[in-house]
């Protein structure tokens, strides 16, 4: 699980091929995240907390918009799954 840089929101990875994000005050589920084609192994928040990285063992990782939950793109080329979502600390792509 990831939190936000804020502390607002949590990002967590699941089995189930989703990514959620949640409101970290009430538990409330904000958002399901579905486009892979496996388990979803790590998340990570962007550090102005507009965009959500996903990484997958389908070989992808995502790019999201936390405001509307949309994939932006999906990183590709890997044989295999990818373990782990980062950002650089400035969030420069």
């Amino acid at each position: 699980a990831a939190f936000s840089a804020d502390g607002a929101q949590i990002a967590t990875a699941s089995e189930d091929r989703t990514a959620r994000l949640w409101q970290a005050a009430s538990g409330e589920c904000i958002r399901t995240l579905e486009a892979h084609g496996d388990e979803v192994e790590s998340t990570a928040f962007s550090p102005d907390v507009t965009l959500l990285l996903t990484a997958s063992f389908d070989g992808t990782a995502k790019l999201w918009s936390v405001a509307s939950g949309e994939s932006l793109c999906a990183l590709e080329g890997h044989a295999s799954g990818v373990n782990l979502a980062s950002f650089s600390p400035n969030g420069a792509l």
